[in-house]
Parts: C-alpha cells; structure tokens; sequence
C-alpha cells in the first residue's frame, strides 16, 4: 500500500522506466524476428525457383519426381527449423519484455 506521495511518486517513475526498457527491448526483438523472417523468405523463393529450374530441365518423370521429392524435404526441413527458431525468439521476447516489471510485480505479492 502507498504510505506517502513521495512513494507514489517514486513507483510511477519506476513503472515509467520499466515500461520505456521493456519498450526497448520488444522493439529490438520485433526487428530481430522482421529480420528473421525476412531471411528465411528470401531464401525459401531462392530454393524454390532454384527447384523450379531443375524440374524444368529434368529428362524424365523419374528425374523429375526425384527433384521435387528432394525439394519438399528440404523445404519441410526448412520450414520446421524457423519455426523453432522464430518460436526461441518470441519465448526470449515474452522472458525480456517481463523483465522491467518483475520488481514491480514483485511488490504487490507483499
């Protein structure tokens, strides 16, 4: 409870910063997952029109067969990484976005 203005002064400052680091640092992870995201789409067109060549080129149904199989695995392969990747990545957002309010939570369970 608030015994005095000066502590309510004192705890609306501290919310105040907690909430301008935890700004800071959901920024900075939003970018990294922008970032992220980013790059796994460019290179997933890159396989993929890279796929797209080969299947063109193909002599056979075998050969061809055999490319797209190989494509889909990869892209499987690839699309299952970035999700644990991208889900490491909101896990350490969720974790440094609770970080400036732990005191403050802390508080209210006294």
């Amino acid at each position: 409870m608030v015994q005095s203005a000066e502590e309510l002064q004192k705890m609306s400052k501290d919310n105040i910063e907690a909430a301008v680091k935890s700004f800071g640092t959901l920024s900075k992870s939003a970018q990294a997952i922008a970032v992220e995201i980013a790059d796994y789409t460019k290179a997933s067109f890159e396989q993929g029109s890279a796929a797209l060549e080969k299947l063109l080129g193909a002599k056979t149904l075998e050969q061809a067969i055999e490319i797209q199989q190989s494509y889909l695995k990869t892209a499987y392969e690839g699309a299952v990484a970035q999700a644990t990747k991208l889900g490491e990545l909101y896990t350490e957002l969720a974790k440094e976005g609770y970080k400036p309010f732990e005191t403050s939570f802390g508080k209210f369970g006294r």
